[in-house]
């Protein structure tokens, strides 16, 4: 019982928060949350150094792009489609048509980008890896957004979502590093043979 205490003040403030500065706590919120899932995705790696630009990166996208862009985009969705008949449907086929393809370029994009990489390397990366990624997205991610949308409260489906992007993220992470390890190989192999 001891326990749970300070696990419901935690949760208390936490509410609190939302309710009071809804758009910098899910920003917040889903900082810590890509950061933490890009951290664990290099330790099931077994990476014997931690990259920390890579979990910078992460986290400066969840700041500036997934907490804002979820938060402004389910109110938009929620207000255009407040009186229809088919409202949870509707929201569905615009998450799943519209959001999910521009956050998923963005993410590959700007994550490299707040690597470090050059323009040419984000824009190299978005290119191979968008397709795969959009579609595993689609594939994996949809049930769990009907759930969001039919029955997590509107002020939770920024936080419902970042806790399913966190498993997504670890996986996003993994397939980027791989692919990373990839190329860097390749480029050996090319200049060995030169």
């Amino acid at each position: 019982m001891s326990l749970s205490r300070p696990i419901y003040n935690l949760l208390g403030s936490y509410l609190e928060q939302l309710f009071e500065h809804p758009l910098r706590t899910k920003a917040l919120t889903s900082c810590v949350i890509a950061s933490s899932a890009n951290l664990v995705s290099q330790k099931l790696g077994g990476v014997k150094q931690v990259n920390k630009d890579s979990v910078l990166a992460y986290g400066l996208f969840g700041l500036i792009f997934t907490g804002p862009l979820s938060h402004f985009f389910y109110s938009w969705l929620d207000r255009i489609t407040n009186d229809t008949r088919f409202k949870k449907l509707l929201m569905l086929l615009g998450e799943r048509a519209l959001f999910a393809p521009v956050i998923t370029a963005l993410s590959l994009y700007f994550i490299s980008r707040f690597e470090y990489k050059s323009h040419d390397e984000a824009l190299v990366n978005l290119i191979t890896q968008y397709r795969s990624i959009l579609r595993g997205n689609w594939k994996f991610l949809t049930l769990p957004v009907f759930i969001n949308f039919n029955y997590v409260p509107p002020m939770l489906r920024v936080l419902f979502a970042n806790i399913i992007g966190f498993c997504w993220m670890v996986v996003l992470s993994t397939k980027r590093r791989k692919a990373e390890q990839r190329r860097q190989q390749q480029a050996q192999d090319k200049s060995k043979s030169t």
